[in-house]
């Protein structure tokens, strides 16, 4: 048909119980020569094709009566925040009229209003009309008419060529989590669109806003194993939010605007709009008013919480003696109610490694990150605790282990945008679906309300058992005269930044560091591969970052084997003259792996060493026996780059690094026996916490087996 009909599996949350009730509803789609596959609200493990996990709603959307208007959309404003979906009570009317509202008015095309023009120029001035300022696209010849219109843009998109698909998915990463706004990342058919395949995944599982275009081969080929062709619709399907097959030209303004709408509401994540050639070639003059056909999508969207719901999240702090707050990524637009309640209430608060910075690292009641690599005494108040506030998280398996044993002392208040979440690792006892931001504005505004003398309990004895264990238990690393460990390297880094960079990471050991080490006092400040661990993320993200956030300080701080991965990215800097600082910790080997081989393998290296196999470094000590030479590669793309060994020589180095007026490569050699702790061991609980031993003599106790 012409139509796609969107198979919805509904878990509705009941106000009066704290289970997950199943439920079936079929949302129709009518969307001519479109086939759309649609993961309203986040994802699910079950094919779209059959049963999508999304977004149940509290209490049905879809009948305007029941829900509160608003007099005039009008009063709101034109092209709004789609937050605002979730923060105000809307008509379905009122919310079809401000979906379809793009975010610039009185836009001036450089077409006339009845002049026909190919549909790669309706698409380009579509995404003038979001507000786009850049995209990152590599051309091909299936996207090719989509790059010709680009040269012409009316707004003077930029567009920054990265040197690999893969790059330009992790760099719309970076620029999405770096301002909140939606990334777009554009490339050919076939091998460009499966090389953003990984991307794709990563931005579903950190719930990151993406809009992905690419070229597909003409319609009537479609089909016939054509040069270059790939069924990317089908081949995305799992991992993208919600995504497209154009076969309509005329459809292409009515596609963008519900894809950036899809893209930035309810729970974030990427959309893709496959659109053959001859789609892009086909002459058109586009209807720009047209309204977005989400019916089902936005009835599913969550009202925002009610007093009485929230007034039970009050009653239960008030009736706990060890409240904890654990904060994911879900509360990084909300930092300032979040501290806004965390103040009021003196409440101990954790974030998770997606979280960093949705709360300051300097203030006193921050316990900083949990999870396998995290802090000691923020385990300790997880596992102590008699109430755990769950806010924007996923319980994921790195932040609890074994889950039968995470917060098992504590009541669970779980407050999530996505119902899908809710209660799927973890059953809460009061579960709320809504938006964070509401949330805790309803919230702050009964705390502030409830005037009597015991509104609210004192729980400086409660904290002051935890500072005992973060003195007992601090991050803590040997004080080395000559070496360098990487610990003191990202605290000297994050010194001498004075903690205000952007920094992006690869994935493993290295990452870990920087979460532990560098402390962050601010939101979108931390990019990272979270839910994936995906290598190779840390440089394209930076290139997103700072073509984003240009008058900021961005690091990359990186692993020698991330590094590699897309370390054709080097070219971007410098063609494109991105100030981008790569600070490599280097230690010749894939560090997370060998630090599970010296744990639980008795040592044995299972392909874990990246150096040259003729001579080893770490062996020899002799620079030139360092392999890959990062310095001689960064110079061959005209990126000013050094080593640095001895720890007498990093802080100077580093203060290159940031004086210099453009990109800079510091290959920063360490030891491969340091080894990232604590560590809770996968499926572990916090009794089976290891904080002692290294590489060198890891502790027989030490050595446990999975």
């Amino acid at each position: 048909g012409t139509g796609a009909h969107l198979t919805t599996r509904l878990a509705v949350v009941s106000t009066s119980s704290t289970h997950v009730m199943p439920a079936i509803m079929t949302a129709a789609a009518a969307a001519p020569a479109v086939t759309a596959v649609a993961r309203p609200n986040g994802r699910s493990g079950e094919s779209s094709s059959k049963r999508v996990t999304a977004a149940p709603a509290r209490r049905a959307r879809g009948a305007s009566s029941l829900r509160k208007a608003v007099k005039d959309p009008s009063e709101i404003v034109a092209g709004v925040d789609p937050a605002l979906f979730t923060e105000t009570d809307l008509t379905s009317a009122q919310m079809q009229d401000l979906a379809s509202r793009r975010p610039v008015g009185n836009f001036q095309s450089r077409f006339g209003e009845n002049e026909p023009r190919k549909g790669a120029d309706i698409l380009v001035e579509a995404l003038e009309r979001e507000g786009v300022d850049c995209v990152f696209a590599y051309p091909g010849g299936a996207s090719m008419e989509i790059h010709q219109s680009l040269t012409k843009s009316a707004t003077g998109v930029r567009n920054v060529l990265c040197r690999h698909e893969q790059g330009e998915v992790f760099a719309a990463e970076g620029y999405a989590k770096c301002t909140g706004k939606v990334g777009v990342c554009i490339a050919t058919s076939g091998p460009g669109a499966t090389n953003l395949v990984t991307g794709l995944a990563d931005a579903l599982l950190d719930s990151v806003p993406l809009v992905a275009i690419t070229g597909q081969v003409p319609r009537r080929m479609i089909g016939t194993d054509a040069f270059q062709e790939t069924p990317t619709v089908e081949i995305t399907r799992q991992i993208t939010k919600h995504n497209y097959l154009v076969m309509n030209v005329e459809d292409i303004p009515r596609v963008v605007r519900e894809a950036f709408f899809l893209a930035s509401s309810g729970r974030p994540g990427p959309v893709l709009i496959d659109i053959p050639k001859d789609v892009q070639q086909q002459m058109s003059i586009p209807f720009w008013g047209p309204k977005v056909s989400l019916n089902g999508y936005l009835s599913r969207l969550p009202s925002p919480p009610t007093s009485p719901q929230m007034q039970q999240v009050l009653d239960m702090i008030k009736r706990s003696k060890r409240p904890v707050v654990y904060a994911g990524g879900g509360c990084l637009d909300a930092a300032p109610e979040l501290k806004e309640f965390v103040d009021a209430t003196g409440i101990p608060t954790t974030t998770t490694l997606m979280g960093l910075g949705a709360y300051p690292a300097s203030d006193e009641k921050c316990l900083d990150m949990l999870g396998m690599h995290g802090a000691v005494y923020a385990n300790y108040a997880i596992d102590s605790a008699d109430l755990l506030l769950a806010f924007g998280v996923r319980f994921d398996d790195r932040v609890t282990g074994k889950l039968d044993a995470f917060a098992a002392r504590a009541s669970i208040v779980h407050i999530d945008i996505d119902p899908a979440e809710i209660g799927k690792n973890k059953e809460a006892h009061c579960a709320v679906f809504s938006n964070i931001k509401p949330a805790l504005k309803v919230l702050n505004g009964l705390i502030k309300a409830d005037q009597t003398a015991d509104s609210l309990p004192d729980f400086s004895e409660w904290r002051a058992e935890i500072e005992a264990q973060r003195e007992k238990f601090p991050f803590t690393y040997a004080d080395t005269s000559d070496y360098i460990v990487p610990q003191y390297a990202v605290e000297l880094l994050c010194e001498m930044t004075e903690g205000k960079a952007i920094v992006s990471t690869g994935v493993g050991q290295h990452q870990m560091w920087a979460a532990q080490h560098y402390k962050f006092e601010e939101p979108r400040n931390w990019l990272t591969s979270g839910g994936l661990g995906s290598m190779g993320f840390g440089l394209p993200a930076a290139i997103g970052a700072v073509a984003a956030r240009p008058d900021c300080v961005v690091v990359d701080v990186d692993g020698d084997g991330s590094f590699v991965m897309n370390i054709q990215e080097l070219a971007t800097l410098h063609a494109e003259n991105l100030p981008v600082k790569m600070f490599v910790l280097n230690n010749q080997h894939l560090g997370m792996v060998v630090q599970w081989e010296d744990r639980f393998y008795g040592a044995n290296r299972g392909h874990t060493y990246l150096g040259s196999p003729d001579v080893e470094y770490h062996e020899t000590k002799d620079e030139k026996d360092i392999f890959p030479d990062f310095v001689a590669i960064a110079e061959g793309f005209r990126v000013p780059a050094e080593r640095v060994v001895r720890k007498e020589d990093l802080r100077p180095a580093i203060q290159r690094m940031l004086d210099h007026d453009g990109p800079y490569l510091l290959d920063v050699m360490f030891p491969h026996q340091e080894h990232v702790l604590p560590m809770v061991p996968g499926g572990g609980t916090f009794k089976d916490t290891i904080t002692t031993g290294d590489g060198r003599t890891p502790e027989l106790k030490d050595m446990k087996t999975l």
